[in-house]
């Protein structure tokens, strides 16, 4: 029997006070994780610790390796439990995941990065885990500059999971990156990573829909893990997306695998292939009508071919679509790369714009409260005074608020998106110092 590795990432939307039935649905994935027989699990917000520990314990005969990532406020709410034992481990925050001032979004605070375990496995060696979750802002309508913090997200996580794959290791990725398929942000992740995707190459014989989808068929046939009419916490109304019409719900969730890159030495290293992979975690928690989570889990079974230098001839089909397979290291195409830095040169001439408009406001504020101090002076009327005083209170709060978003914050965005887009410009002017066909 072949080598395998059974994998799952499953989104909990674990957010305390937020979230709905946290306490019953934490006990029913780790209930069902227990019985199951996956090697290795990728868990994102998953913010309580308890939450986590419960998880673990439920886990812990067979999957005896963890670890929780920290990061940010209240943390990266990103895990990873396996088999086989951990020898390293990072946390790398994005540089861009949200705006102080958006307190309902929350990306601000929770530090979303990339969380990363490095195992040693008796048969590929060095095995890179990582397990990410993009910003959602944005959507998938509209102009790419709306998605500017979700790209950022994709270059960083894609130049991170590349870097394992040029240290000799094997890579696996899990996680939600909030994107479909075709979007920007997978297009980077998967063509400058040289990633693939486990259901992509398992469903490849699916064709297109061609008319009305079942909510069924879209979870079966197009691997839909959001806003599925399946799921107890869609939103009862009918959803204005086209996506979500036609596909019955979207697939933001992924688990990704690549090879070492070749250096010459490594040509006879064993080789992954996806067997197969399904939706999980679909089904209502036992004795309850609610879901699992508000996103349902993707599994996959990967297998190890130690004797893929014999099968050549078999794994063609997979070579001719499967970055993966490649002898050069797999690119983004010139449009994409311009694509993305017009994304990022309008978000900072945006954001340009929005700084001035609230350091404005704070010089604004700080004139009206020197007015309300000197005023307060010559004020008769005794409840005047009661007025006086929440003015300031809000005029304080207000100039405090916009000195930070507009100066501290502005500049920290832009920061982070001139480094971003100088690092694009020199990976354009590498790839177009190579021979055309490269390209």
């Amino acid at each position: 029997m072949a080598e395998q590795i059974r994998v799952v990432t499953l989104n909990c939307w674990g957010l305390k006070y937020v979230s709905k039935d946290r306490h019953e649905r934490v006990s029913a994935i780790a209930s069902a994780l227990a019985r199951s027989d996956y090697d290795i699990i990728a868990l994102q917000e998953i913010w309580v610790e308890a939450d986590y520990n419960e998880i673990r314990q439920s886990v812990v005969g067979r999957l005896p390796f963890t670890k929780l990532f920290h990061s940010g406020a209240l943390g990266a709410g990103l895990a990873i439990l396996t088999k086989w034992p951990i020898i390293a481990t990072s946390m790398t925050p994005y540089s861009l995941v949200g705006e102080p001032t958006d307190v309902f979004g929350g990306d601000w605070f929770v530090g979303k990065g990339a969380g990363s375990v490095t195992i040693m496995h008796p048969v590929l060696g060095p095995v890179q885990l990582f397990v990410t979750h993009f910003c959602a802002k944005g959507g998938e309508s509209g102009p790419e500059y709306n998605r500017t913090y979700r790209l950022v997200n994709a270059w960083e996580f894609a130049k991170t999971t590349r870097q394992a794959a040029e240290l000799g290791r094997y890579v696996i990725a899990m996680g939600d990156f909030n994107s479909i398929p075709t979007s920007l942000p997978m297009n980077v992740v998967m063509n400058h990573a040289g990633l693939v995707d486990s259901w992509a190459i398992s469903h490849a014989h699916i064709p297109q829909p061609s008319g009305m989808l079942s909510p069924i068929e879209g979870v079966v046939n197009y691997g839909v893990t959001a806003d599925s009419p399946l799921n107890s916490y869609r939103d009862s109304e009918p959803s204005g997306d086209p996506i979500v019409r036609k596909y019955q719900g979207k697939r933001l969730d992924y688990i990704l695998f690549r090879h070492p890159s070749p250096n010459g030495s490594n040509d006879h290293l064993p080789q992954l292939t996806c067997r197969d992979s399904q939706v999980v975690f679909t089904d209502s928690i036992p004795g309850n009508s609610c879901s699992y989570s508000d996103h349902f889990g993707v599994e996959a079974t990967l297998v190890i071919d130690t004797q893929a230098e014999s099968k050549q001839d078999d794994m063609a089909p997979l070579k001719d679509t499967s970055a993966m397979w490649s002898r050069s290291p797999s690119e983004l195409s010139l449009h994409a790369i311009t694509e993305m830095m017009n994304a990022f040169n309008t978000s900072y001439r945006m954001s340009q714009d929005r700084s001035r408009k609230e350091l404005t406001i704070f010089a604004t504020s700080i004139l009206a409260l020197i007015g309300l101090i000197i005023g307060s002076a010559w004020v008769v009327i005794p409840w005047l005074n009661s007025v006086f005083v929440l003015l300031v209170i809000y005029l304080s709060w207000q100039a405090t608020t916009k000195l930070y978003e507009g100066f501290i914050f502005g500049n920290w965005e832009r920061k982070a998106l001139q480094t971003v887009i100088e690092d694009l410009e020199l990976h354009k002017q590498i790839l177009a110092s190579q021979a055309p066909h490269d390209w």
